[in-house]
């Protein structure tokens, strides 16, 4: 399963023959994947919840917004406050946490309960994955350590790229509330997973502030987060607002919606494949393509999405650019950090998050103020200034092996 196996830097494993707990991998995965569902559901769902509570979309937007900051200040809070509870422990009360805010959500009797559940996501995001993520190598022996990343890191694309239709059609065939209702009912069954299949993991080696600040004084790092920065603000800009440019612009009738997402996420699995296959030796080509790839989407998107043809084409092409973010930016983070895997996934989430709340926060106001072709050229537009970013910061070839940790050989750590 080809995912981030740039960061199979991984969490520092002994040599000696390690547990074989591959079953609490998969628990760990599907904690991921729920989270990622639970926190993008409601790009699919936003025209109805909007009209359900007589709220613009733009104010709708909010439930994109709020989780995204609150993640990127759990991240670090979280993981440097728990750094001596058992992560088993921390695991459960997160899943606890996410079962609560899906239920809260699909009983809210207002659009303020609505935002409440949210707030919870926000929490649950920041430090679950933080301290999720780099669990891996403590459950495998140290040989299948980069397989067992590969498999948690799965979850992003697989949720990012999959929760919106899916949680779409439910929400098409009995209603929004039931969407959040049934993931609900997969945190629950994921929260059992955790305390049957999870052995207590004793914290050991959890990110301090001094690590987190020591990495940002890295060139690496440092244009990873630019990076980052600008292709998240491109996408979440455009894509929350997808279902209202579907319905306006091209006239996607309600109940085809969900084909036009679910192609959009098979092209996801798609583009997160081949990044996969193609970041080990072209890190900086692999992230310019994607970026590349939503630029050219959402530009034409205007011009040529009014037909289904043109829209469907696009999302293909949205699809595998973006299908490969998650990836490539992950993994820059980690080359750029190899010694420090939790402090690169803090950063990696915190910015991640941070920038999803920005974009779909940004929007949601040019939404309210313009229309959803407006959204669409500016998230290209951003897109661009991206790849802009990607290709001025590429290493030359005299100063070794091309990767984003200025220039350096992988596995060599990154100039401070």
């Amino acid at each position: 399963m080809p995912t981030v196996t740039a960061s199979a830097d991984g969490p520092p494993t002994s040599a000696r023959p390690g547990p074989h707990h591959w079953p609490a991998v998969l628990s760990v995965m599907m904690g991921i994947f729920a989270i990622v569902t639970t926190e993008i559901l409601p790009i699919g769902l936003l025209t109805s919840i909007g009209s359900g509570f007589t709220v613009s979309d733009g104010t709708a937007g909010l439930m994109m917004t709020m989780p995204g900051y609150l993640a990127a200040a759990a991240a670090p809070a979280v993981t440097v406050a728990t750094a001596r509870i058992d992560r088993r422990r921390m695991l459960c009360a997160c899943m606890f946490l996410l079962a609560a805010a899906n239920f809260i959500a699909a009983a809210a009797p207002a659009y303020w309960a609505v935002l409440v559940s949210r707030v919870l996501v926000g929490v649950v995001i920041g430090g679950f994955w933080s301290i999720g993520a780099g669990l891996a190598g403590r459950l495998v022996p140290a040989r299948s350590a980069r397989r067992a990343t590969a498999v948690v890191f799965s979850a992003v694309p697989l949720g990012s790229v999959l929760g919106v239709p899916l949680g779409t059609l439910i929400g098409d065939l009995a209603g929004w509330r039931t969407s959040f209702a049934v993931m609900g009912l997969l945190s629950v069954a994921v929260l059992i997973a955790l305390a049957v299949l999870v052995p207590p993991l004793p914290a050991e080696g959890a990110a301090r502030l001094t690590a987190l600040r020591g990495m940002m004084r890295s060139r690496g790092t440092r244009h990873a987060l630019l990076v980052t920065v600008l292709v998240v603000l491109a996408h979440f800009g455009a894509y929350t607002y997808v279902t209202p440019f579907l319905e306006r612009v091209t006239h996607v009738p309600p109940g085809l919606i969900t084909v036009f997402l679910l192609t959009y996420g098979a092209a996801g699995i798609l583009g997160n494949f081949l990044a996969g296959t193609a970041l080990a030796r072209h890190p900086h080509a692999t992230f310019g393509a994607a970026g590349g790839l939503i630029a050219f989407a959402t530009l034409a998107l205007p011009l040529l999405g009014r037909w289904d043809v043109g829209a469907i084409a696009l999302l293909i092409l949205w699809g595998v650019g973006y299908g490969a973010v998650p990836v490539c930016s992950q993994a820059w983070f980690a080359r750029a950090a190899p010694h420090s895997p939790e402090a690169a996934s803090v950063l990696f989430t915190a910015s991640f998050q941070a920038t999803l709340s920005t974009g779909a926060l940004v929007g949601g106001a040019v939404m309210d103020r313009t229309s959803p072709s407006t959204i669409m050229a500016l998230g290209g537009a951003t897109a661009v200034v991206m790849v802009v970013a990607v290709v001025s910061g590429r290493p030359r070839r005299s100063a070794g092996a091309a990767g984003p940790g200025g220039g350096r050989r992988p596995g060599r750590p990154p100039g401070r």
